[in-house]
């Protein structure tokens, strides 16, 4: 009976490691799914921006725009994080006044973008934290999700405008009369 127990404690040892090292290997996949995500999120709301920029380009007739807003929708993967930043310079460059539907979705779409980017930059480390532990650089756990790089831009949110509507005239107050 004593050899009995040895054997249960190595089974129950086998079966307690086969439970981590799967719950680790799912969390390393499911860190680089979500940092994919994330990726294409971005990319999609750097879309948005650039084209919301451009049609507020067309409308003011401001060339520089619209030229930056061309350049971060035609980049290429390798120049897109500099054609973002020329356009997020070229965004804060630009007075961005009045209440018209192209300029507040201009800036909602840019704040969108700052959002997405800080949630980007959340996966990734997570991601990158999660390849570098030693268990899942020995066994190779991520060898089969490609390595999540960064998206380093500027902050991309914009100054809301201030809204050009004239305050309403105050009624005169008549002395309060003590009770």
């Amino acid at each position: 009976m004593p050899g009995m127990w040895w054997v249960l404690g190595v089974v129950a040892v086998i079966a307690l490691l086969s439970a981590y090292l799967g719950w680790t290997a799912h969390r390393v996949e499911r860190v680089h799914v979500r940092a994919q995500s994330a990726e294409r999120a971005l990319d999609a709301h750097l879309l948005r921006r650039a084209a919301a920029a451009a049609v507020v380009a067309e409308q003011r007739d401001s060339d520089e725009l619209y030229a930056a807003a061309r350049l971060a929708l035609d980049a290429d993967p390798d120049e897109r994080e500099s054609a973002e930043n020329d356009l997020t310079r070229r965004l804060r460059a630009t007075a961005l006044t009045g209440t018209d539907p192209a300029t507040r979705q201009l800036i909602a779409t840019s704040r969108r973008v700052g959002l997405a980017r800080q949630v980007h930059t959340d996966q990734v480390r997570d991601a990158l934290t999660a390849r570098r532990r030693l268990l899942v650089r020995a066994l190779g756990m991520a060898r089969r999700y490609p390595l999540p790089q960064y998206f380093d831009i500027e902050d991309p949110a914009l100054p809301e405008p201030a809204a050009e509507v004239p305050l309403p005239a105050t009624p005169p107050t008549a002395p309060l009369e003590s009770v």
